[in-house]
């Protein structure tokens, strides 16, 4: 299960509260929005349960954030310089996946998130986590397979992919090393 592994949980959990009531939604309008039942909604927003990577990406999706401002809300983060050691980062325990958000909080259209995928780890994202954003995928350090839709990419390092239509996605590292990628996501306006 991909869990938050920074110390954040509790505060991702009010901040995800205070999103859904900041727009007068019950959790129930945030289940149908986002797909994620009543009840994990609820366990989550009293820290009984950590929100895994998709789950995160279903309710950012919901509220058209992406998941790094999500993290960066709950971490107080603000000012236009993101220093490494404080760049929010949280992992998935299970798989290892490791996102890390380097832009500033609050930081405007441009964000740039950077993760590491280990051997054999696979991630899969709602189409609904992009609907809001245009994003590309430049790989840092070994191989990609990136699933979006129904077309497979194979991605090497250097490599630069530019998203195409929201689709539900899968980011895949079928090698014996780890992957590393930056993704850069504009905000559609």
């Amino acid at each position: 299960m991909d869990t938050i592994v920074d110390g954040t949980s509790a505060r991702l959990a009010s901040t995800l509260k205070a999103e859904r009531e900041a727009r007068g939604w019950s959790q129930a309008d945030l289940a149908t929005r986002s797909g994620v039942s009543k009840a994990m909604i609820s366990k989550v927003e009293r820290g009984e349960s950590s929100p895994t990577a998709s789950l995160l990406g279903r309710l950012s999706g919901a509220f058209g954030l992406t998941i790094s401002t999500l993290v960066a809300r709950a971490e107080g983060s603000v000012g236009r310089i993101s220093r490494a050691a404080k760049q929010p980062s949280w992992q998935d325990k299970t798989s290892g996946f490791r996102r890390t958000a380097i832009s500033p909080a609050g930081s405007g259209a441009l964000e740039l998130v950077r993760g590491m995928l280990p051997a054999g780890a696979r991630i899969e994202y709602p189409a609904a986590s992009y609907r809001f954003i245009d994003q590309q995928i430049w790989v840092l350090k070994g191989r990609l397979h990136f699933t979006e839709g129904a077309e497979t990419h194979v991605l090497s390092a250097g490599d630069c992919l530019q998203l195409g239509s929201p689709a539900d996605c899968v980011f895949e590292n079928r090698g014996r090393a780890a992957c590393e990628y930056l993704v850069a996501l504009a905000k559609l306006r």
